[in-house]
Parts: structure tokens; sequence; C-alpha cells
């Protein structure tokens, strides 16, 4: 899938703010730090297009970026940031219930996990919320290069029985060496609907 154009995101809090075009979407969570802002980068080839911060906490709101004006990337408020308040936190939450329950057009769920760490209670809480709701998941292991050839296997076993997941359901994801990406790009040319190039 080439990425032909993007647009500058549109912002919501609330479902009234959402875009009305009907366009497939596609959720990426996580924690914060996780990376999603160089996830996003990394899938579109922009450099610093989503606003990377080396300060957790900084996405608030809903973004949702157009691509190839066909479908949309919904990147939402990292969870477990520690000095996010508990009250914001509650809020980031209902933000994002209110948008599971009421988007017909939400097509998959990418779950972004930092592969260097096992993954924590919070990334089992999101992973089991998201399987409430009966929808796709992948799970996209972030920060694959910082291991190294002898830790992966040892990793991919962690990942596979903590979270009860086969590991078909992983994706290994780079921003160094863009590994993951064609994976990534498949998954989501497949539920739009393209057709193979």
């Amino acid at each position: 899938m080439e990425i032909n154009s993007v647009s500058e995101p549109i912002i919501a809090v609330r479902q009234s703010q959402y875009p009305n075009d009907e366009k497939p979407e596609f959720l990426l969570v996580g924690r914060s730090n996780v990376g999603k802002s160089s996830f996003i980068n990394t899938l579109i080839e922009r450099k610093n297009f989503a606003r990377t911060s080396s300060k957790p906490g900084k996405t608030q709101t809903l973004n949702f970026y157009l691509v190839n004006n066909s479908f949309y990337l919904v990147d939402v408020p990292g969870y477990g940031y520690a000095q996010v308040s508990n009250e914001r936190q509650r809020k980031f939450g209902l933000m994002i219930e209110e948008y599971l329950k009421n988007r017909s057009n939400l097509k998959h769920v990418f779950l972004l996990i930092d592969y260097r760490h096992k993954p924590t209670e919070d990334d089992l809480l999101m992973y089991d919320f998201l399987k409430y709701y009966n929808l796709d998941i992948t799970i996209i292991a972030t920060k694959y290069d910082k291991i190294g050839k002898n830790g992966r296997e040892k990793q991919n076993k962690l990942f596979k029985e903590t979270l009860k997941c086969s590991i078909e359901e992983v994706v290994t994801f780079s921003t160094i060496t863009k590994k993951g990406r064609s994976e990534v790009l498949d998954i989501i040319k497949k539920k739009i609907g393209e057709k193979n190039e």
C-alpha cells in the first residue's frame, strides 16, 4: 500500500466531533510512551507528523488522521501514566469507551505494547477490555530492535503466556528498521477491501 496523502488530525473529545464520513477506522491504543506517535509516523512515512514527545501523557484527545482519503488512524490518550490525575485518567477511559460503543466503522484495533518488557497489568486490562467488545485486535510489539537476537525467543514466550494469545496475533515492530510496517499496512488494506496490488 502506497501512502499518498495524510491530513492534519481531526481533534475530538466527544461523539459529536467525530468525522461523519463513515470511512473505515483503525484504533491505536497503548501505554503512555509506548511509541504511538512514532508508530504513526513510520506507517505514513512522515517525520514528526504525529508529534512525538519525551513527556508521557501528551495526547489528551482522540486524533483522527485521514490517510489516502480512504481510512482513519485514530490515536487516543495513552494509559498507565502516574502523573496524569485519576480524574483525567477516568475521563480518558470514558472518552475511549464512548468511541468503542458507538463506532460501527471501527475495523481493527492495534494494541501497542513495549517489546522490551513483560506486558503490564494495564496492558492486560486494555486487552481484556477490547476483547469484551469483540473487536479484531493485533498486538504491536514496539521497540523490537532494542532486544538482541538472543533475547527475542524469551520475549515472544513472555508475550504469548502473559496475554494468553497466539504469537500470530503479535506483530513485532521497529521504527528504526521499519520491521512490521508492511504487515500492519496489509491488515489495513485487507480490512478496507483493497485489491492486492
